[in-house]
Protein backbone atom coordinates (compact mmCIF):
# COMPACT_ATOMS: atom_id res chain seq x y z
CA UNK A 1 0.00 0.00 0.00
CA UNK A 2 2.94 2.14 0.82
CA UNK A 3 4.56 1.46 -2.43
CA UNK A 4 1.57 2.25 -4.49
CA UNK A 5 0.67 5.48 -2.50
CA UNK A 6 4.19 7.02 -2.89
CA UNK A 7 3.71 7.49 -6.76
CA UNK A 8 0.19 8.43 -5.98
CA UNK A 9 2.02 11.36 -3.43
CA UNK A 10 4.26 12.23 -6.33
CA UNK A 11 1.69 11.95 -8.90
CA UNK A 12 -0.28 14.75 -6.64
CA UNK A 13 2.55 16.75 -6.19
CA UNK A 14 3.70 16.97 -9.92
CA UNK A 15 0.01 18.15 -10.78
CA UNK A 16 0.58 20.42 -7.70
CA UNK A 17 3.68 22.03 -9.31
CA UNK A 18 2.78 21.68 -13.61
CA UNK A 19 -0.86 23.06 -12.19
CA UNK A 20 1.29 25.97 -10.79
CA UNK A 21 3.33 26.04 -13.29
CA UNK A 22 0.85 26.32 -15.61
CA UNK A 23 -0.44 28.92 -13.88
CA UNK A 24 2.64 31.02 -14.29
CA UNK A 25 2.75 30.26 -17.79
CA UNK A 26 -0.94 31.69 -18.04
CA UNK A 27 0.32 34.74 -16.54
CA UNK A 28 3.06 35.35 -18.94
CA UNK A 29 2.69 33.44 -21.99
CA UNK A 30 -1.23 32.67 -22.73
CA UNK A 31 -2.02 36.26 -24.07
CA UNK A 32 0.70 35.70 -26.51
CA UNK A 33 -2.37 35.15 -29.25
CA UNK A 34 -3.49 38.18 -27.95
CA UNK A 35 -1.61 40.96 -26.97
CA UNK A 36 1.60 39.31 -26.26
CA UNK A 37 4.38 40.95 -24.60
CA UNK A 38 2.43 44.10 -24.79
CA UNK A 39 0.22 43.22 -21.81
CA UNK A 40 3.03 44.20 -19.14
CA UNK A 41 3.11 47.44 -20.97
CA UNK A 42 0.60 50.61 -19.20
CA UNK A 43 -2.06 50.88 -21.83
CA UNK A 44 -0.12 54.76 -21.98
CA UNK A 45 2.72 53.13 -22.60
CA UNK A 46 1.76 51.18 -25.69
CA UNK A 47 -0.17 54.57 -27.26
CA UNK A 48 3.57 56.42 -27.01
CA UNK A 49 5.01 53.08 -28.81
CA UNK A 50 2.25 53.83 -31.60
CA UNK A 51 3.73 57.46 -32.09
CA UNK A 52 6.91 55.83 -33.18
CA UNK A 53 4.96 54.09 -35.71
CA UNK A 54 4.00 55.14 -39.20
CA UNK A 55 0.24 54.49 -40.38
CA UNK A 56 1.64 51.64 -42.07
CA UNK A 57 3.49 50.15 -39.72
CA UNK A 58 0.23 50.54 -37.23
CA UNK A 59 -2.17 49.10 -40.19
CA UNK A 60 0.42 46.31 -39.84
CA UNK A 61 0.12 45.85 -36.31
CA UNK A 62 -3.44 46.17 -36.27
CA UNK A 63 -3.54 42.58 -37.84
CA UNK A 64 -1.61 40.90 -35.17
CA UNK A 65 -4.79 40.21 -33.53
CA UNK A 66 -8.52 41.28 -32.31
CA UNK A 67 -7.04 42.62 -28.65
CA UNK A 68 -4.03 44.51 -30.28
CA UNK A 69 -6.87 45.77 -32.93
CA UNK A 70 -8.73 47.19 -30.42
CA UNK A 71 -6.31 48.57 -28.35
CA UNK A 72 -5.36 50.36 -31.80
CA UNK A 73 -9.16 51.37 -32.59
CA UNK A 74 -8.88 53.16 -29.16
CA UNK A 75 -6.10 55.10 -29.84
CA UNK A 76 -7.33 56.31 -32.81
CA UNK A 77 -10.51 57.55 -31.32
CA UNK A 78 -8.37 59.42 -28.78
CA UNK A 79 -7.87 63.27 -28.81
CA UNK A 80 -4.10 63.00 -29.49
CA UNK A 81 -4.54 59.80 -31.87
CA UNK A 82 -6.77 61.81 -34.19
CA UNK A 83 -4.58 64.90 -33.84
CA UNK A 84 -1.85 62.78 -35.22
CA UNK A 85 -3.80 60.65 -37.36
CA UNK A 86 -6.33 63.42 -38.84
CA UNK A 87 -3.79 65.48 -40.86
CA UNK A 88 -6.18 68.57 -41.74
CA UNK A 89 -3.09 70.49 -43.54
CA UNK A 90 -5.36 70.77 -46.80
CA UNK A 91 -3.97 74.35 -48.13
CA UNK A 92 -0.88 74.16 -47.64
CA UNK A 93 0.24 75.40 -50.60
CA UNK A 94 3.63 73.92 -51.33
CA UNK A 95 2.19 70.59 -51.32
CA UNK A 96 1.77 69.48 -55.14
CA UNK A 97 -1.80 70.41 -56.65
CA UNK A 98 -3.74 67.40 -56.59
CA UNK A 99 -0.86 64.96 -57.24
CA UNK A 100 -1.62 61.17 -56.58
CA UNK A 101 2.08 61.34 -54.75
CA UNK A 102 1.61 64.10 -52.51
CA UNK A 103 2.39 63.08 -49.20
CA UNK A 104 -1.06 63.53 -47.58
CA UNK A 105 -2.63 62.07 -50.46
CA UNK A 106 -0.17 58.99 -49.35
CA UNK A 107 -1.33 59.23 -45.85
CA UNK A 108 -4.83 59.48 -46.48
CA UNK A 109 -4.26 56.08 -48.47
CA UNK A 110 -2.43 54.21 -45.56
CA UNK A 111 -5.22 55.81 -42.61
CA UNK A 112 -8.19 53.55 -45.12
CA UNK A 113 -6.06 50.79 -45.19
CA UNK A 114 -5.71 51.20 -41.32
CA UNK A 115 -9.54 51.63 -41.52
CA UNK A 116 -10.02 48.73 -43.37
CA UNK A 117 -7.96 46.21 -41.30
CA UNK A 118 -9.45 47.31 -37.73
CA UNK A 119 -13.00 47.41 -38.64
CA UNK A 120 -12.48 44.61 -40.53
CA UNK A 121 -14.65 42.13 -38.21
CA UNK A 122 -17.68 44.77 -38.36
CA UNK A 123 -20.84 44.73 -40.13
CA UNK A 124 -20.88 47.12 -42.91
CA UNK A 125 -23.06 49.81 -41.24
CA UNK A 126 -21.36 49.42 -38.05
CA UNK A 127 -18.35 50.05 -39.38
CA UNK A 128 -19.48 53.05 -41.63
CA UNK A 129 -20.98 54.41 -38.47
CA UNK A 130 -17.25 54.54 -36.55
CA UNK A 131 -15.47 55.68 -39.44
CA UNK A 132 -17.76 58.80 -39.46
CA UNK A 133 -17.81 59.39 -36.27
CA UNK A 134 -13.99 59.82 -36.57
CA UNK A 135 -14.04 61.77 -39.36
CA UNK A 136 -16.56 63.90 -38.80
CA UNK A 137 -14.14 66.18 -36.72
CA UNK A 138 -12.34 67.22 -39.91
CA UNK A 139 -15.01 70.06 -41.58
CA UNK A 140 -13.06 69.55 -45.08
CA UNK A 141 -14.31 66.71 -45.22
CA UNK A 142 -18.09 67.82 -45.12
CA UNK A 143 -20.11 68.78 -48.45
CA UNK A 144 -20.42 72.12 -46.87
CA UNK A 145 -17.14 72.33 -44.93
CA UNK A 146 -14.60 74.23 -46.19
CA UNK A 147 -15.07 77.92 -47.37
CA UNK A 148 -12.47 77.71 -50.01
CA UNK A 149 -13.26 74.28 -52.25
CA UNK A 150 -11.36 74.94 -54.89
CA UNK A 151 -8.08 75.61 -53.44
CA UNK A 152 -8.60 72.31 -51.02
CA UNK A 153 -7.49 68.78 -50.87
CA UNK A 154 -9.83 67.68 -47.62
CA UNK A 155 -12.35 66.19 -50.28
CA UNK A 156 -9.78 65.20 -52.19
CA UNK A 157 -8.31 62.77 -49.41
CA UNK A 158 -12.00 61.78 -48.58
CA UNK A 159 -12.25 60.38 -51.76
CA UNK A 160 -8.54 58.56 -51.71
CA UNK A 161 -9.30 57.00 -48.06
CA UNK A 162 -13.29 55.70 -49.27
CA UNK A 163 -11.47 54.62 -52.36
CA UNK A 164 -8.83 52.33 -50.50
CA UNK A 165 -11.29 51.27 -47.76
CA UNK A 166 -14.01 50.16 -49.71
CA UNK A 167 -11.62 48.86 -52.43
CA UNK A 168 -12.42 44.99 -53.14
CA UNK A 169 -15.82 45.33 -51.43
CA UNK A 170 -18.91 43.89 -53.40
CA UNK A 171 -21.35 45.74 -54.84
CA UNK A 172 -24.41 45.62 -52.19
CA UNK A 173 -21.86 46.78 -49.64
CA UNK A 174 -20.84 49.53 -52.00
CA UNK A 175 -24.33 50.51 -52.41
CA UNK A 176 -24.72 50.71 -48.74
CA UNK A 177 -21.33 53.39 -48.56
CA UNK A 178 -23.34 55.24 -51.43
CA UNK A 179 -26.61 55.40 -49.36
CA UNK A 180 -24.73 56.41 -46.48
CA UNK A 181 -23.17 59.25 -47.87
CA UNK A 182 -26.46 60.45 -49.69
CA UNK A 183 -28.36 60.19 -46.48
CA UNK A 184 -25.16 62.17 -44.30
CA UNK A 185 -24.40 64.74 -47.16
CA UNK A 186 -28.47 64.82 -48.41
CA UNK A 187 -26.84 64.49 -51.74
CA UNK A 188 -29.99 63.54 -53.81
CA UNK A 189 -31.51 66.40 -52.56
CA UNK A 190 -29.00 69.19 -52.94
CA UNK A 191 -28.94 67.11 -56.94
CA UNK A 192 -32.80 67.78 -57.32
CA UNK A 193 -32.61 71.59 -55.95
CA UNK A 194 -29.66 71.77 -59.29
CA UNK A 195 -30.89 70.10 -61.88
CA UNK A 196 -34.73 71.65 -61.16
CA UNK A 197 -33.66 75.06 -61.12
CA UNK A 198 -32.42 77.30 -64.44
CA UNK A 199 -28.87 76.40 -65.49
CA UNK A 200 -26.35 78.76 -63.81
CA UNK A 201 -29.05 80.30 -61.04
CA UNK A 202 -27.22 77.64 -58.18
CA UNK A 203 -23.76 78.43 -59.48
CA UNK A 204 -22.07 77.46 -55.71
CA UNK A 205 -24.35 74.73 -55.48
CA UNK A 206 -23.39 72.97 -58.75
CA UNK A 207 -19.60 73.38 -57.71
CA UNK A 208 -19.75 71.85 -54.47
CA UNK A 209 -21.55 68.93 -56.21
CA UNK A 210 -19.36 68.76 -59.24
CA UNK A 211 -16.48 68.73 -56.29
CA UNK A 212 -17.93 65.88 -54.29
CA UNK A 213 -18.95 63.51 -57.11
CA UNK A 214 -15.92 64.28 -58.75
CA UNK A 215 -13.32 63.86 -55.62
CA UNK A 216 -15.00 61.56 -53.42
CA UNK A 217 -16.60 58.92 -55.84
CA UNK A 218 -14.99 58.96 -59.04
CA UNK A 219 -11.69 60.27 -59.35
CA UNK A 220 -9.36 57.58 -57.60
CA UNK A 221 -10.37 54.44 -59.41
CA UNK A 222 -7.89 52.25 -61.25
CA UNK A 223 -10.53 50.27 -63.02
CA UNK A 224 -12.83 51.85 -64.74
CA UNK A 225 -15.64 49.08 -63.98
CA UNK A 226 -15.38 50.96 -60.47
CA UNK A 227 -16.02 54.18 -61.86
CA UNK A 228 -18.98 52.98 -63.86
CA UNK A 229 -20.40 51.78 -60.62
CA UNK A 230 -20.47 54.88 -59.09
CA UNK A 231 -21.05 57.11 -61.93
CA UNK A 232 -24.31 54.50 -62.51
CA UNK A 233 -24.93 55.45 -58.52
CA UNK A 234 -25.06 58.84 -59.29
CA UNK A 235 -26.95 59.08 -62.35
CA UNK A 236 -29.37 56.25 -62.47
CA UNK A 237 -31.80 57.32 -59.99
CA UNK A 238 -33.03 60.25 -61.91
CA UNK A 239 -34.70 60.56 -65.19
CA UNK A 240 -32.68 61.58 -68.61
CA UNK A 241 -32.90 64.82 -68.95
CA UNK A 242 -32.06 65.38 -65.24
CA UNK A 243 -29.30 62.42 -66.30
CA UNK A 244 -28.15 64.92 -68.79
CA UNK A 245 -27.88 67.77 -66.84
CA UNK A 246 -25.78 66.33 -63.84
CA UNK A 247 -23.01 64.70 -66.60
CA UNK A 248 -22.86 68.50 -67.40
CA UNK A 249 -22.75 69.74 -64.06
CA UNK A 250 -19.91 66.89 -63.09
CA UNK A 251 -17.63 66.37 -66.22
CA UNK A 252 -18.76 70.02 -68.76
CA UNK A 253 -16.20 72.65 -69.32
CA UNK A 254 -15.81 75.09 -66.15
CA UNK A 255 -14.15 78.91 -65.51
CA UNK A 256 -10.65 78.79 -64.94
CA UNK A 257 -10.94 81.76 -62.21
CA UNK A 258 -13.73 79.85 -60.04
CA UNK A 259 -13.85 76.73 -61.22
CA UNK A 260 -18.15 77.24 -61.58
CA UNK A 261 -19.78 75.47 -64.91
CA UNK A 262 -19.66 77.63 -67.92
CA UNK A 263 -23.27 76.84 -69.05
CA UNK A 264 -22.87 78.61 -72.61
CA UNK A 265 -20.15 77.52 -73.81
CA UNK A 266 -21.59 75.17 -76.09
CA UNK A 267 -24.27 77.52 -77.75
CA UNK A 268 -22.02 80.23 -78.07
CA UNK A 269 -18.55 79.54 -80.08
CA UNK A 270 -16.96 76.29 -81.41
CA UNK A 271 -14.88 74.95 -78.15
CA UNK A 272 -11.64 72.32 -78.24
CA UNK A 273 -11.28 69.41 -77.13
CA UNK A 274 -10.24 69.95 -73.56
CA UNK A 275 -13.77 71.41 -72.56
CA UNK A 276 -15.30 68.36 -74.11
CA UNK A 277 -12.77 65.72 -72.69
CA UNK A 278 -14.51 65.17 -69.67
CA UNK A 279 -17.70 64.47 -71.21
CA UNK A 280 -16.42 62.10 -73.79
CA UNK A 281 -14.80 60.00 -71.47
CA UNK A 282 -17.68 59.45 -69.48
CA UNK A 283 -19.76 58.95 -71.67
CA UNK A 284 -17.36 56.29 -72.70
CA UNK A 285 -17.10 54.84 -69.67
CA UNK A 286 -20.70 54.31 -69.51
CA UNK A 287 -20.90 52.55 -73.00
CA UNK A 288 -18.52 50.30 -72.45
CA UNK A 289 -19.14 49.42 -68.99
CA UNK A 290 -20.64 45.48 -68.95
CA UNK A 291 -23.48 46.32 -67.08
CA UNK A 292 -27.07 45.33 -67.88
CA UNK A 293 -27.70 48.65 -66.50
CA UNK A 294 -26.90 50.80 -69.70
CA UNK A 295 -27.50 49.76 -73.05
CA UNK A 296 -26.17 51.29 -76.39
CA UNK A 297 -30.04 53.12 -76.56
CA UNK A 298 -29.94 54.61 -72.90
CA UNK A 299 -25.89 55.66 -73.76
CA UNK A 300 -27.04 57.22 -77.31
CA UNK A 301 -30.74 58.73 -75.70
CA UNK A 302 -28.47 60.47 -73.06
CA UNK A 303 -25.76 62.08 -75.92
CA UNK A 304 -29.05 63.36 -77.63
CA UNK A 305 -30.09 64.75 -74.70
CA UNK A 306 -26.73 66.32 -73.74
CA UNK A 307 -26.38 68.10 -76.78
CA UNK A 308 -29.66 70.22 -75.52
CA UNK A 309 -28.35 71.51 -72.47
CA UNK A 310 -28.77 74.04 -71.59
CA UNK A 311 -29.87 75.20 -75.04
CA UNK A 312 -29.11 73.13 -78.02
CA UNK A 313 -25.66 73.16 -79.04
CA UNK A 314 -23.36 74.34 -81.86
CA UNK A 315 -23.62 71.40 -84.37
CA UNK A 316 -19.58 71.51 -84.57
CA UNK A 317 -19.38 70.88 -80.86
CA UNK A 318 -21.82 68.03 -80.81
CA UNK A 319 -19.72 66.76 -83.84
CA UNK A 320 -16.52 67.45 -81.63
CA UNK A 321 -18.03 65.67 -78.63
CA UNK A 322 -18.92 62.51 -80.94
CA UNK A 323 -15.48 62.04 -82.62
CA UNK A 324 -13.66 61.86 -78.51
CA UNK A 325 -16.28 59.34 -78.03
CA UNK A 326 -15.12 57.43 -80.66
CA UNK A 327 -16.01 55.31 -83.71
CA UNK A 328 -18.41 53.27 -82.00
CA UNK A 329 -20.38 55.80 -80.77
CA UNK A 330 -20.38 57.85 -83.45
CA UNK A 331 -21.94 55.22 -85.95
CA UNK A 332 -24.39 54.21 -83.28
CA UNK A 333 -25.43 57.55 -82.53
CA UNK A 334 -26.03 58.48 -86.56
CA UNK A 335 -27.44 54.72 -87.30
CA UNK A 336 -30.24 56.06 -84.43
CA UNK A 337 -30.52 59.37 -86.77
CA UNK A 338 -31.30 57.15 -89.74
CA UNK A 339 -33.61 54.58 -88.37
CA UNK A 340 -35.93 57.63 -86.98
CA UNK A 341 -36.25 59.17 -89.92
CA UNK A 342 -33.52 62.28 -88.79
CA UNK A 343 -32.20 62.37 -92.10
CA UNK A 344 -31.54 66.31 -92.19
CA UNK A 345 -29.97 66.48 -88.67
CA UNK A 346 -28.24 63.33 -89.74
CA UNK A 347 -27.05 65.31 -93.31
CA UNK A 348 -25.84 68.53 -91.24
CA UNK A 349 -23.87 66.04 -88.39
CA UNK A 350 -21.49 64.57 -91.38
CA UNK A 351 -21.02 67.93 -92.93
CA UNK A 352 -19.71 69.13 -89.70
CA UNK A 353 -17.58 65.97 -89.08
CA UNK A 354 -16.38 65.93 -92.44
CA UNK A 355 -15.20 69.96 -91.38
CA UNK A 356 -13.94 69.34 -88.37
CA UNK A 357 -11.90 66.43 -89.45
CA UNK A 358 -10.13 69.30 -92.28
CA UNK A 359 -9.77 71.80 -89.50
CA UNK A 360 -8.09 69.62 -86.92
CA UNK A 361 -5.59 68.20 -89.97
CA UNK A 362 -7.02 64.66 -89.91
CA UNK A 363 -7.75 63.58 -92.91
CA UNK A 364 -7.23 59.89 -92.21
CA UNK A 365 -10.46 60.50 -90.28
CA UNK A 366 -12.57 61.15 -93.74
CA UNK A 367 -12.49 57.88 -94.85
CA UNK A 368 -13.37 56.43 -91.41
CA UNK A 369 -16.50 59.18 -91.35
CA UNK A 370 -17.56 58.18 -95.02
CA UNK A 371 -17.33 54.33 -93.77
CA UNK A 372 -20.45 55.45 -91.46
CA UNK A 373 -21.72 57.47 -93.13
CA UNK A 374 -22.24 54.51 -95.96
CA UNK A 375 -23.44 51.95 -92.77
CA UNK A 376 -25.65 54.72 -91.41
CA UNK A 377 -27.26 54.77 -94.95
CA UNK A 378 -27.81 51.00 -95.34
CA UNK A 379 -30.11 51.73 -92.32
CA UNK A 380 -32.75 53.28 -94.07
CA UNK A 381 -35.21 51.29 -95.81
CA UNK A 382 -35.45 52.51 -99.69
CA UNK A 383 -32.82 53.97 -102.28
CA UNK A 384 -35.40 56.96 -102.19
CA UNK A 385 -34.57 57.97 -98.65
CA UNK A 386 -30.87 57.62 -99.16
CA UNK A 387 -30.63 59.67 -102.21
CA UNK A 388 -32.55 61.94 -100.28
CA UNK A 389 -29.93 61.99 -97.71
CA UNK A 390 -27.09 62.45 -100.86
CA UNK A 391 -28.90 65.67 -101.49
CA UNK A 392 -29.44 66.65 -98.08
CA UNK A 393 -25.81 66.71 -97.58
CA UNK A 394 -25.19 68.55 -100.45
CA UNK A 395 -27.56 71.49 -99.75
CA UNK A 396 -25.96 71.40 -96.32
CA UNK A 397 -22.61 72.21 -97.63
CA UNK A 398 -23.94 74.96 -99.93
CA UNK A 399 -25.52 76.30 -96.76
CA UNK A 400 -22.18 76.41 -95.17
CA UNK A 401 -21.09 78.31 -97.89
CA UNK A 402 -23.37 81.24 -98.17
CA UNK A 403 -24.70 81.31 -94.40
CA UNK A 404 -21.04 80.20 -92.09
CA UNK A 405 -19.67 82.23 -90.04
CA UNK A 406 -19.22 86.07 -90.39
CA UNK A 407 -18.22 87.23 -87.31
CA UNK A 408 -15.09 88.30 -87.62
CA UNK A 409 -13.14 88.44 -91.40
CA UNK A 410 -10.21 85.86 -90.23
CA UNK A 411 -12.30 83.17 -88.98
CA UNK A 412 -14.65 83.53 -91.51
CA UNK A 413 -11.89 83.28 -94.29
CA UNK A 414 -10.58 80.36 -92.48
CA UNK A 415 -13.56 78.53 -91.80
CA UNK A 416 -14.38 78.54 -95.82
CA UNK A 417 -10.89 77.93 -96.43
CA UNK A 418 -11.46 74.43 -93.89
CA UNK A 419 -14.83 73.86 -95.43
CA UNK A 420 -13.32 73.85 -99.14
CA UNK A 421 -10.86 71.35 -98.03
CA UNK A 422 -13.91 69.65 -96.61
CA UNK A 423 -15.95 69.56 -99.81
CA UNK A 424 -13.07 68.24 -101.64
CA UNK A 425 -11.56 65.55 -99.79
CA UNK A 426 -15.14 64.58 -99.20
CA UNK A 427 -15.81 64.48 -102.74
CA UNK A 428 -12.43 62.71 -103.01
CA UNK A 429 -13.27 59.90 -101.05
CA UNK A 430 -17.03 59.67 -102.14
CA UNK A 431 -15.51 59.47 -106.11
CA UNK A 432 -12.79 56.17 -104.56
CA UNK A 433 -15.21 54.49 -102.86
CA UNK A 434 -17.69 54.44 -106.10
CA UNK A 435 -14.60 53.75 -108.25
CA UNK A 436 -13.91 50.68 -106.00
CA UNK A 437 -17.43 49.20 -105.84
CA UNK A 438 -17.98 49.42 -109.17
CA UNK A 439 -14.53 47.48 -110.32
CA UNK A 440 -15.24 44.81 -107.62
CA UNK A 441 -18.84 44.38 -109.39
Amino acid sequence: TNFTLIPNQKLRRSNRQTSCCSKTLGSGFQPISTFGNFKALPLEIFQIILKYLSVKDISMLSMVSKTVSQHIINYISTSSGSKRLLLQDFHNLELPDRRQDSAILEHYRSLGLLFKRCTLLLPTKERLKYIHKILTEVSCFKFNGCAAPMQCLGLTCYGMFLQTLTAGWDELECHRVYNFLCELTNLCRKMQMAVCSKPGSARKLELRIRLFCRNVLLDHWTHRSDSAFWLTRILKPWPMVNQARLLYIIFGPISPQDGQVVWQKMIEEPTDEFSLKGLADAIKLLYDASTKEWTADDVISLVDELSVVPREWLLENNARLLMLSGNNICFTFMASKAVNGRTIELARLIVFLALLCEKELMPACDWTRLTMMQKSAKVFSTPNVRNALAVSIMEMLQHQYMFGDRDEDDRSFLNLFHLVHAQANFHKEVLYLTMNTSLSA
